[in-house]
């Protein structure tokens, strides 16, 4: 199944024969990394996707970066409204183009799907829901749109995702606004879609610094992932 927002890739053998069953997986293991450049990131992401066994454990990735655009690989090159300084960088996720930057948290989740049970489209619902249970521990409201994966405050955008699926596993995640600048937004379609409102928690009145939103929200997903619900 493929969620927009979401590229699949189906690398693996084709058989006749039932999938062995898998152990119960463990939480993933998390992983802080600060201020990361969206290059190096993006190679890592791959190389570990490539290189993952049965036997892998799945990672959860908080971390920000310097201002870059990202365009799915299906994206259209119209959504940047105009020529910026930021760079432009086209890369293996569905979806079309958004902006990250300082005071954005990335949440990039490889995961084994096959091995959690997991469809594309119900990791799409846990990603969005762990959105949701930690703008409701701040008292604020969070929703989905049909048809437009992420989470919005008052039809405003906080959140957005895109996923790549290759071989079964997952990698890419969700971009969530802290306190980022807004700016940059205003020379895109974002997500594709002209003229949308993006918000982030500042402007809700919280004041945190991403990396202690990252663990509010890593601690909402892991939960959400034990659960399967």
């Amino acid at each position: 199944m493929k969620a927009e927002g979401t590229a699949v890739t189906n690398t693996a053998p084709r058989s006749n024969a039932h999938p062995a069953p898998f152990a119960r997986p463990g939480p993933p293991v998390v992983r802080h990394l600060g201020l990361t450049p969206y290059e190096s990131a993006y190679d890592e992401m791959r190389r570990f996707t490539a290189a993952r066994t049965a036997a892998t454990p799945d990672e959860l990735w908080l971390l920000e970066h310097p201002p870059v655009y990202t365009l799915g690989q299906a994206g259209k090159e119209a959504h940047l409204l105009r020529p910026t300084a930021i760079p432009v960088r086209r890369v293996d996720r569905g979806g079309q183009i958004t902006y990250h930057g300082p005071g954005q948290l990335l949440a990039y989740a490889l995961l084994d799907l096959r091995r959690r049970g997991l469809t594309v489209k119900r990791l799409v619902f846990l990603l969005e829901q762990a959105v949701v249970d930690l703008l409701g521990g701040y008292g604020i409201g969070g929703a989905r749109r049909a048809g437009a994966p992420g989470v919005y405050v008052g039809g405003a955008k906080i959140a957005a995702l895109g996923l790549r699926v290759r071989g079964g596993a997952s990698y890419h995640g969700l971009a969530l606004n802290v306190d980022v600048d807004l700016a940059p937004f205003g020379d895109i379609d974002p997500c594709g879609y002209e003229g949308l409102a993006v918000t982030r928690l500042a402007d809700l009145g919280v004041h945190e610094p991403a990396a202690a939103v990252g663990e509010r929200l890593a601690a909402a997903l892991l939960r959400r992932l034990e659960a399967g619900a």
